[in-house]
């Protein structure tokens, strides 16, 4: 459902192929092999977290622009999700927004 919400919060104008992962281990799969430009991450995920799934991005270089989407809203999961390269940090509920402020700040619309 959360995904869902998601994808109906980014602009009609988003052109960009849309894969979906069902947890931290599937996601990080998905970015080794298809290299994406923009992920949208939660923090709460089972199998592998975001933090691990940040944090072997991280570890392995593969960077894509990375927005951290979830209503973990404390300010010390916001400062490590930065610090582990997230480009920015969306509150959930997703508001259309509010996500697009935070691409049009990366340059990504």
């Amino acid at each position: 459902m959360a995904r869902k919400m998601l994808i109906k919060a980014l602009p009609e104008s988003w052109g960009g192929h849309i894969q979906q992962a069902g947890n931290g281990v599937e996601a990080l799969a998905q970015c080794r092999e298809n290299k994406p430009d923009v992920v949208f991450l939660d923090l709460t995920m089972p199998e592998m977290d975001g933090f691990q799934v940040l944090e072997t991005l991280k570890d392995e270089g593969i960077a894509p622009a990375i927005f951290v989407v979830s209503a973990d809203i404390q300010p010390i999961a916001q400062e490590r999700v930065l610090s582990l390269g997230a480009k920015a940090f969306v509150r959930k509920p997703v508001k259309s927004d509010e996500l697009q402020a935070a691409l049009k700040a990366q340059g990504l619309l």
